[in-house]
């Protein structure tokens, strides 16, 4: 009973030398260590976890059974284990810290480093292009042509751009037809739209790593997917065995689209979604310099 006692006298004095920025601290690893769980879970980083986990608990029973070698040895592993971890979870690193730069906080506040402030000239260039693709997806659902693509947004995608062919063009229908032409040498390829421009076409997009997709969808639908999973873009897709328009945002695809509700929904995502830039420390000054311009 005395035993009792005193650990609980113990555990008491523990709780009152507790202060406010303590329980913030605790509460600020568990989300840490909340959001590196959900991050991994069901991806391969999953199963490695699980590995390192087993070395740890052969490690403490190495050390009750005074197994020196072995305890030894993955005393050496664990100290490596930062440029390890660095390695092995290079995908799923960089899949967080795009994730925490596309926030809200983080276009919001420091938007200047990745965003581009949109005035009422790009909006309508936007604008302008969006018709134009819109029509395009329409034709191109009724004739059952194929077609992929990709609108940027804060990410840019120079690197899935190398891939193909640069074309820095005007968006019009007839070039997307003749891009996504069956005998055509780039309509294999996804087009990519930067700014309302055609900026490349023919690029090779990744595949998406998600395991519980329909195993009816085709690849380019799986290329769409895996390109939302790393970016912030959104991707078009026309399905050349049904006809359908798709789009994939975030590694979501949404379906059976009309001609007027993918315009509707691509205005959303490309244009009010902007405004956020607009919030931007950069684009403060920014605007604020061009009204007093505007005054003069």
């Amino acid at each position: 009973m005395d035993t009792i006692k005193s650990l609980f006298l113990n555990i008491l004095s523990v709780f009152n030398t507790i202060q406010i920025k303590d329980i913030l601290d605790i509460i600020v690893i568990a989300i840490i260590i909340f959001s590196l769980f959900q991050l991994v879970r069901q991806t391969r980083a999953e199963q490695l976890l699980k590995g390192v986990i087993v070395l740890l608990l052969l490690y403490f029973i190495a050390n009750i059974f005074g197994l020196t070698m072995l305890s030894t040895l993955l005393m050496t592993f664990f100290q490596s284990a930062v440029v390890l971890i660095a390695i092995v979870f290079q995908p799923e690193i960089r899949k967080a810290l795009e994730k925490l730069g596309r926030s809200k906080m983080g276009r919001r506040y420091i938007g200047f480093l990745s965003s581009k402030y949109k005035d009422d000239e790009e909006s309508v260039k936007v604008k302008n292009a969006l018709v134009n693709i819109c029509d395009a997806a329409a034709l191109f659902s009724r004739s059952k042509t194929g077609a992929l693509i990709v609108f940027e947004r804060t990410t840019k995608l120079s690197d899935i751009a190398s891939s193909g062919t640069v074309v820095n063009a005007r968006t019009s229908v007839a070039l997307l037809g003749n891009m996504f032409f069956n005998k055509a040498p780039l309509h294999d390829g996804a087009v990519i739209i930067r700014d309302g421009v055609v900026y490349a076409a023919g690029c090779i997009l990744p595949l998406t790593e998600n395991k519980s997709v329909d195993i009816n969808l085709g690849t380019r639908h799986r290329a769409a997917l895996g390109i939302s999973e790393q970016s912030d873009c959104v991707a078009l897709v026309v399905s050349e065995e049904t006809g359908n328009i798709s789009l994939a945002v975030d590694g979501k695809l949404t379906r059976d689209y009309t001609r007027e509700t993918l315009y509707e929904k691509l205005e959303d995502l490309l244009i009010e979604s902007d405004e956020l830039t607009k919030k931007s420390f950069f684009s403060f000054f920014k605007r604020k310099e061009k009204d007093e311009n505007e005054k003069e």
